[in-house]
């Protein structure tokens, strides 16, 4: 995002940043990007966000609001992707963009302040869905923008807007408080499901085949994989703003002070695991390997920042309290054990290049050997 600042636009055309013509991968920019300022702000936002959402679930921690939690987090996490992947490959800087991602924010604001109510309060709930219906739209429409500017992904930008417009409709029987909770929680599960597999639809290779298409959607493998890194740390962050805000821990070297350490050990233990991957010296990333290693590592990485997000919380709460009680416990393991499996996965989605023998333990008990230890860790 931060490769076009040797000039500013008030509005300027917006152009594919990479693509694919005729199975060539294209490039509009030599040099590596990186994550650029409003990138990262909206990282920011989104972490903020699931952190209240966390919270909320760790001050009631019961399989109800368990289940909130869940329907809550991966609509939030749906408009996350989508303004990740308008920056990622359309950004021009320019007025309208900004207004765009203001605008997006401003949405994520209401969202993430009526959302944890949704189960109480019907009001709320109306808002949220509501609030959930604008944003949505209001992202397609730039794909809508797009698909008319630039003829690079101009047909999967269509099929999405016209999809995820369709999906909308899906979410509508929640605006009515006469629809049990059961059934609008029901409601919701097929409306996240619909907007994963319209996500994996529209922009992988099947449409294209299925249409014969000359342009076709790329991802910036390098830009991509900075970018989750980045949001996973800020997830991360959550373990230790936690065990110093309020100085939980403050006084002489006692039991918290052990507790607070234990949880940085804990962080920078999973953020070690996150960076190392696989652990091998010369690897192929999911993304290059094949379309299934690609898409199974863009999306276990909602689980993956929900289970180190509520983990993580617990965890800090562990400080200045001397017992959990059964809920919390049962999130702090499952949290951190979910994010220790998610790792797990990424780190097999990765192929190994090394030669044999190369490294001292292989790829398998390298995985397995970590994931033992995260567990214990745990424990």
């Amino acid at each position: 995002m931060t490769e076009l600042k040797e000039r500013r636009y008030l509005i300027r055309k917006p152009r594919a940043l990479q693509y694919f013509h005729r199975g060539q991968f294209k490039r509009e920019l030599e040099k590596e990007r990186v994550a650029g300022r409003f990138e990262l702000f909206l990282d920011l936002l989104y972490v903020a966000i699931i952190a209240n959402f966390s919270d909320d679930l760790t001050e009631k921690p019961t399989g109800a609001n368990l289940v909130k939690f869940i329907l809550i987090f991966a609509p939030a996490w749906h408009a996350w992707a989508d303004a990740k992947e308008n920056a990622n490959n359309y950004y021009n800087d320019d007025v309208l963009q900004r207004t765009g991602v203001l605008w997006i924010m401003a949405l994520l604001v209401v969202y993430g302040n009526n959302a944890v109510y949704v189960a109480e309060d019907p009001a709320a709930m109306r808002l949220t869905v509501a609030t959930y219906m604008v944003l949505r739209f209001s992202q397609i429409c730039f794909y809508a923008l797009y698909s008319i500017a630039s003829h690079h992904h101009r047909t999967q930008n269509r099929a999405y807007f016209l999809m995820i417009l369709v999906g909308l409709c899906i979410w509508i029987p929640l605006l009515f408080e006469s629809i049990s909770l059961r059934a609008k929680a029901g409601i919701a599960v097929v409306g996240i499901l619909y907007e994963e597999a319209t996500y994996v639809l529209t922009f992988g290779p099947w449409i294209a085949r299925w249409l014969g298409l000359e342009y076709t959607t790329a991802v910036d493998i390098d830009h991509e994989n900075d970018r989750h890194a980045a949001f996973t740390i800020l997830v991360l962050g959550e373990f230790t703003y936690a065990i110093l805000v309020g100085s939980p821990a403050e006084g002489a070297i006692t039991l918290k002070t052990l507790r607070a350490v234990e949880t940085l050990i804990i962080a920078f233990c999973f953020n070690s695991m996150y960076d190392y991957c696989d652990g091998g010296t010369e690897s192929t990333h999911p993304i290059r390997r094949a379309v299934g290693s690609a898409f199974g590592w863009l999306l276990i990485h909602l689980p993956l920042s929900a289970g180190l997000m509520v983990g993580g919380h617990v965890c800090a709460a562990t400080v200045p309290e001397d017992e959990l009680n059964a809920g919390q416990r049962w999130l702090w393991g499952g949290g951190l054990g979910l994010g220790t499996f998610c790792l797990f996965l990424i780190a097999a989605m990765y192929k190994d290049e090394d030669p044999p023998g190369f490294l001292l333990l292989s790829k398998a008990c390298h995985s397995f050997e970590l994931d033992k230890c995260a567990w214990t860790t745990d424990m």
